[in-house]
């Protein structure tokens, strides 16, 4: 091959070199035939031609500026396996005392215990809310009696929390009755006493202890109560005296002041 054919032939490939702005770097790179510019730039050898047009040659060149180029930032810590050497971070870290962070841990602990027992109360308190009884249901709850409409020797019966009441006007005979009771003969025994608050009126629930059937008043074989389901008679005072019933009548909560009974 001629001279001028490999000259040709070198004008057509074309070498790119990248260096690093440094001192090692720029010996290659004069070494190389590179040229680094003032403000950074590089200069890659693009190609020179040995074509000879009229008695010239002709020589190109293409600058890459820093921004193009790849930059790469070595740390100063070795890594890869069996790397021991860990980072100090204490430049970048809050100089604190122990007394200060001791304060913080504390201030913090005492602020998550003070939202917590809120937390806490705030709960229990609508639990219990909503658990409590509503205003109807209290309403319910007691039920108020005249008793100066009941004539003397009578039975009413009223509605409370939706059981029968039996509220009975005694006579005077029926209270002496009543006290002349043998307890020892009686299925349950109670004195009259034990079940009254005033000794002329006696409040019962009016429910049959066998079966919760509600008796009928003033019948059976003792001037009380009758249950017609399976033959409990009971006294005046709501006592079991005869019949499959084995206790005596409930007595409910209430209370007597002067003409208004309060049930509940």
């Amino acid at each position: 091959m001629s001279v001028a054919g490999k000259i040709a032939g070198a004008a057509v490939s074309t070498t790119r070199f990248t260096t690093n702005v440094s001192r090692s770097a720029a010996r290659a790179a004069s070494s190389a035939g590179i040229t680094s510019t003032p403000k950074g730039e590089q200069t890659a050898y693009r190609g020179k031609s040995a074509a000879i047009t009229g008695g010239r040659s002709t020589t190109s060149f293409t600058t890459m500026t820093a921004q193009s180029m790849q930059q790469r930032f070595m740390s100063g810590f070795a890594a890869g396996p069996g790397t021991e050497r860990v980072p100090s971070f204490a430049d970048y870290s809050k100089e604190r005392s122990q007394d200060s962070s001791r304060a913080f841990t504390y201030f913090m602990l005492g602020a998550s215990g003070a939202v917590l027992t809120s937390a806490a109360q705030s709960s229990v308190h609508g639990f219990l809310t909503n658990m409590a009884a509503s205003a109807d249901v209290l309403a319910m709850a007691t039920t108020e009696v005249d008793l100066s409409t009941i004539p003397l020797g009578k039975t009413v019966t009223i509605k409370w929390r939706g059981k029968p009441v039996f509220v009975k006007h005694r006579t005077q005979e029926e209270i002496d009755d009543a006290n002349a009771v043998n307890l020892k003969a009686l299925p349950d025994p109670q004195d009259d006493a034990s079940r009254v608050q005033m000794p002329e009126w006696m409040v019962v629930v009016g429910i049959c202890t066998h079966l919760g059937c509600v008796p009928t008043t003033d019948s059976g074989d003792y001037g009380g109560w009758y249950c017609p389901c399976h033959g409990s008679h009971y006294d005046v005072s709501g006592r079991i005296r005869k019949g499959p019933a084995p206790l005596n009548m409930e007595i409910p909560e209430y209370v007597i002041e002067g003409e208004k009974l309060t049930i509940g």
